[in-house]
């Protein structure tokens, strides 16, 4: 039983930075920022490293209580923020969830960087929320590695059974989602519709590489 594991920025839907927007909004709104900094990378990591960051980076301690400030401001701006940006579904998204949804040997879930509720509002925006059963989420994660192990967990939990590692499948648009899915020993799909291209992403050595997903026959065929 194929196990798949998606990223939601840049694999699923692009936001048109809806999410970068609404976290620097948050920042101004919870904490009175003056001049934002544009010094934070946010691809591939988790919403609980980047607020971090943030804080880190424009001068105020990051303490749990400062964190959990940032994320609610961030999350009341995101809705918001989507509305605003507009953004799009990727390509083949919605044919590749339509082929999959009457399978029922395949199981699907998500592993994402987002927080639980920040990944709701974000796919629930473009009507994608329902597709996923379970996943991993950036709530309590500094490290994508560590993302997937809950991931991984959370798909043993809703199976109801022990999951075989070789038989989950991580698709995901940057690096990190490459090296997150050898961290639990599964197989990687990288597809370049996100900020890394086909050339950078076929270095870490995906199992399967897409310049989209519009073509999505050799999935199917390798999910059986």
């Amino acid at each position: 039983m194929p196990i798949i594991l998606f990223d939601i920025d840049g694999t699923l839907v692009r936001s048109g930075g809806a999410g970068k927007a609404a976290m620097e909004a948050g920042l101004v709104a919870a904490f009175a920022v003056k001049e934002l900094r544009d010094e934070v990378p946010y691809s591939g990591r988790t919403d609980t490293a980047i607020t971090r960051d943030l804080l880190r980076v424009h001068g105020i301690d990051p303490t749990p209580v400062n964190q959990l400030k940032l994320r609610e401001s961030y999350l009341a701006q995101l809705p918001g923020s989507l509305k605003a940006k507009g953004g799009t579904i990727c390509p083949g998204v919605s044919e590749l969830l339509a082929a999959l949804a009457g399978k029922p040997n395949v199981v699907l879930g998500l592993l994402t960087g987002n927080v639980r509720v920040g990944a709701r509002t974000k796919l629930g925006h473009f009507g994608l929320w329902d597709h996923f059963a379970f996943g991993g989420f950036g709530d309590e994660h500094f490290e994508r590695d560590d993302v997937a192990r809950s991931a991984l967990a959370s798909a043993r939990a809703h199976v109801g059974r022990d999951v075989d590692p070789t038989d989950v499948w991580v698709i995901g648009d940057t690096p990190l989602d490459v090296s997150c899915a050898r961290a639990i020993g599964a197989k990687a799909v990288a597809v370049a519709t996100g900020w890394h291209p086909v050339e950078e992403l076929a270095g870490h050595n995906p199992d399967l590489l897409f310049t989209d997903l519009s073509d999505h026959s050799r999935l199917l065929q390798a999910w059986g």
